[in-house]
């Protein structure tokens, strides 16, 4: 009896452990994954191209509020935070916002900022032009850089509508963080 509970136990420890294991690869995947469907299922809603500005007409009658929200994956040694939490735009003119980020690690780290727009309804209508969040950002221990988004709020966005949220999350690119690693130590000439 005291065999069977045994083996019971160990088969599901191995089940288990092969679920978190499965949901630990997941979570790493889920960055590229998301680009991909980004780019492939929903094209030009979160990235858009450089004419996504072009063609709208301001509406200088109607104001939206947009805020600004940043956020580091607990795997990343990043400080990161919008320059502004808010402001009020006409919908169809052109906007500047700007993030900042510091890398407090101690060896250079390539990361990946995902976006979202909330509500979900407002998000067809939030047109970022340019925005960090196109490539990947690498940046050395102690670097600070400044980051902009330049966005257009789409006139047609629903009356109902007032504030949009534009929130980042920076994730650390374990890949590319790991080749920059190999490309460095491959430079710097051993110790003698």
């Amino acid at each position: 009896m005291a065999v069977d509970t045994a083996q019971r136990n160990r088969h599901f420890l191995v089940r288990a452990l092969l679920v978190c294991g499965a949901m630990f690869l997941f979570g790493f995947a889920c960055v590229p994954l998301y680009r991909i469907v980004c780019e492939h299922v929903f094209r030009n809603k979160i990235y858009n191209t450089a004419d996504s500005g072009k063609g709208f007409t301001v509406d200088a009658s109607r104001w939206v509020t947009v805020q600004f929200v940043g956020n580091v994956n607990s795997q990343l040694d990043w400080q990161f935070a919008p320059e502004q939490v808010e402001m009020k735009v006409h919908p169809g003119a052109v906007n500047d916002a700007w993030y900042d980020a510091t890398n407090k690690a101690g060896s250079a780290i390539v990361g990946n900022a995902v976006p979202s727009i909330a509500p979900s309804q407002g998000s067809p209508y939030f047109n970022k032009i340019e925005c960090f969040c196109f490539t990947e950002q690498t940046l050395n221990p102690g670097e600070s850089r400044r980051m902009p988004v330049k966005f257009v709020v789409d006139p047609k966005l629903p009356k109902t509508i007032d504030t949009l949220t534009l929130s980042y999350t920076f994730y650390n690119n374990r890949a590319a963080t790991k080749k920059l690693a190999e490309q460095t130590q491959t430079k710097t000439p051993p110790n003698s």
